[in-house]
């Protein structure tokens, strides 16, 4: 047997059903999707997806989807549903119920007791002649011709094709909704696009208490002294408040390399008077940005208020830590 073509004839017979079940997909059927996803916003209810076995497990991770892009959804196993589930399920509700057969006893059991609106129902069905098909105020054809399983049992191009239809459900709702990257990131914050949308340089830069600091008229001993103090790599060059300069590792190493100051030399000629820096209110990516195009090698960066004070330092190490990398 040729193993290679086995698998490649796989994908092929579940690509060719998800095309197919695209052609039969009808203007009505997404203009009734749409109206069910506005009722569904303004209303404040769940989408809950019904099934069981594999199905069910579909209808879990389209439940899940759903939920990131913003909609309360749910999946509710229709067992369950009957010994107390049912209690999760609200009037606004809308539910989708999943089933290559259409005959799935387990959901004709439920079915009474989440609505008696047919409308309130779609169904992501193989068989468009099923009494559940029936049942449902929208149905989407989910047929296939047959299984890409060898003998035509294991749900393989069935549950694709299903799983397809749902995202593809998703994404209108998406439209619908007018979801943008920042909506979607709220719902994702622990991830990188949650953070790169959502995480601002204030929330992981050094607190200016924390970061070294001295003014114009310091000598290389106190610079030592404060550097050391507060290891960050960096030092503020400080008038008061504003940031007149700043002095890096390297400016500090280069300056002794050259074996002329001394302890008590002026730190003039090592500092950086006109430094990039970054607003405190501004999205940590845009720090890694700043540090990445400049066409040199940058670490840290001195963070200024929306007073123009110095606030802290944000480092390269701290941004890659929180997950952030160059592209």
């Amino acid at each position: 047997m040729d193993y290679l073509n086995l698998m490649k004839d796989v994908l092929r017979q579940e690509s060719e059903a998800i095309l197919g079940a695209s052609d039969r997909l009808e203007e009505t059927q997404v203009l009734r999707l749409k109206s069910i996803f506005e009722n569904l916003i303004n209303s404040k209810g769940s989408l809950i997806f019904v099934g069981v076995g594999k199905s069910g497990q579909i209808g879990e991770k389209l439940a899940a989807t759903f939920s990131s892009l913003g909609l309360p959804s749910y999946f509710l196993h229709p067992t369950e549903a009957l010994h107390g589930d049912l209690g999760r399920v609200k009037k606004e509700d809308y539910f989708v119920l999943i089933s290559k057969s259409g005959s799935t006893d387990e959901i004709f059991k439920v079915l009474p007791f989440l609505s008696t609106d047919k409308e309130k129902f779609i169904g992501l069905i193989g068989n468009k002649k099923s009494v559940l098909a029936r049942r449902c105020g929208l149905y989407i054809d989910c047929s296939i011709e047959k299984e890409a399983c060898l003998n035509n049992q294991a749900p393989t191009t069935s549950t694709t094709v299903a799983l397809a239809l749902g995202d593809s459900m998703a994404v209108l709702f998406e439209k619908v909704a007018g979801l943008s990257k920042e909506g979607f990131a709220v719902n994702h914050p622990g991830g990188l696009l949650g953070k790169s949308l959502l995480m601002t340089v204030k929330d992981i830069m050094w607190k200016r208490d924390d970061c070294a600091r001295v003014s114009k008229s310091a000598t290389l001993n106190e610079l030592i002294v404060e550097m050391t103090s507060k290891n960050l790599g960096a030092c503020a060059v400080l008038e008061k408040e504003r940031l007149l300069g700043i002095i890096v590792e390297g400016d500090f190493r280069r300056a002794l390399a050259k074996g002329t100051l001394d302890l008590n030399s002026p730190i003039s000629e090592m500092v950086n008077n006109n430094p990039i820096y970054i607003n405190e209110e501004c999205l940590a990516v845009k720090a890694l940005e700043l540090m990445e195009n400049n066409g040199k090698e940058i670490n840290v960066l001195p963070v200024l208020d929306n007073n123009k004070s110095f606030s802290g330092f944000i480092r390269l190490h701290d941004l890659i830590k929180e997950g952030f990398s160059f592209s």
